[in-house]
């Protein structure tokens, strides 16, 4: 007996009650129309109730154009890692801040839209399950947002941690590495980019939401005094240490920026250099090592982004070839750090799941592409 397939007028509605309620207090609620379109997706029908509705919700969400409108969404439902039990007021607040508009704005309109782009996105798959590859509704908080990988770094075993979400998602990572260019110099917070991300979530800020103390910004800026390179550049591959600001409250404490990005004169451009890359990552595992007992607890955990595939114009897999040739190595020494990668695409995710079955140098493979 064929299912019926929900109205999108029915969809809308209970995805502003996901929203409401957050994804820890599905249970037992009336969800009809996205039970519906759960039982059309997943072959297994089976499961607690909420369970199917959360694993349609991730894969519905992970169908939306990567950026704003997929992040948008994640945090709107409590899809993204760490806030699942979140408020929806702080969730809706985050939302607002990826569009960069008011709270009173992002409700009225931005979150209409994101919601209304879910619904659209359940239909398709309700209307044509096997349009997903494995046609299989993914489980659990991780929702394929972050996974571990036993790899061999020269022959002796370690486990990798890889997440896919934005930067300032990540919890309980003692370091953040983060691309900057030679002259230490902070995109703007409203930027997309993972530094700016970074200074964005470290900033402290009123009771208003107004930015009080912009500490990595202020930090970099004295470091540079400090060591007389003020409005000059160093040589790419330097390393900076500074304090990880309000994201201390979220387990990061310290943020490592690696200067690997060479401005274009006469441009708006930079290039890099995977050496310059993996020269920075050596340094960037060496300054873990040197901090590593100034805290208590000590340093073990450090976290890359796949350095220069931004605005530097590193494919992917030219990036993540240059990190790991310093990462393995490090890790083939003996040394004990746990090491993460962080990417936002689901192609920059597969390219890093192939570390396990083993790296061959990016220049004998096509490139993987230019991200976005």
């Amino acid at each position: 007996m064929a299912l019926l397939l929900p109205e999108y007028s029915s969809l809308v509605p209970e995805l502003k009650e996901v929203r409401r309620a957050g994804l820890v207090r599905l249970r037992g609620r009336a969800l009809p129309a996205l039970e519906s379109a759960a039982d059309a997706v997943t072959v297994v029908v089976t499961r607690p109730p909420g369970t199917s509705i959360e694993g349609l919700l991730r894969l519905a969400v992970s169908r939306l154009d990567a950026g704003t409108l997929r992040t948008a969404a994640e945090y709107t439902l409590g899809l993204a890692q760490g806030t699942r039990d979140w408020p929806a007021s702080d969730r809706r607040t985050r939302a607002a801040e990826v569009y960069g508009v008011s709270v009173e704005r992002f409700r009225k309109d931005h979150e209409v839209m994101v919601l209304e782009q879910v619904a659209e996105q359940i239909l398709r798959l309700a209307a044509d399950p096997g349009a997903e590859p494995g046609g299989a509704v993914p489980d659990g908080e991780g929702g394929g947002t972050h996974r571990t990988m036993l790899v061999r770094a020269r022959e002796r075993p370690v486990t990798l941690t890889l997440h896919v979400h934005p930067v300032d998602l990540l919890r309980d990572v003692d370091v953040v590495v983060s691309p900057s260019n030679v002259h230490f110099a902070l995109p703007e917070p409203y930027k997309s980019s993972v530094a700016a991300s970074l200074r964005r979530a470290a900033a402290r800020r009123g009771v208003t939401g107004d930015v009080m103390e912009d500490p990595v910004h202020d930090e970099l800026r004295a470091w540079a005094a400090g060591h007389d390179v003020a409005g000059r550049a160093v040589l790419p591959g330097t390393v900076v240490a500074t304090g990880a600001g309000a994201l201390a409250e979220r387990g990061v404490r310290r943020i490592y920026h690696a200067a690997v990005a060479v401005p274009r004169a006469g441009t708006n451009d930079y290039d890099v250099l995977p050496s310059d890359v993996t020269r920075a990552v050596s340094r960037a595992l060496a300054l873990l090592a040197e901090e590593h007992d100034r805290f208590d607890p000590p340093l073990r955990s450090v976290c890359f982004p796949l350095l220069g595939s931004g605005r530097g114009g590193l494919t992917h897999e030219v990036s993540l070839a240059a990190v790991w040739a310093a990462v393995e190595a490090e890790l083939a020494r003996g040394a004990g750090w746990d090491v993460h990668f962080m990417v936002r695409s689901p192609e920059a995710a597969a390219l890093v799941e192939r570390i396990p079955a083993g790296m061959r140098p990016a220049n004998d493979r096509r490139a993987a592409g230019r991200p976005g």
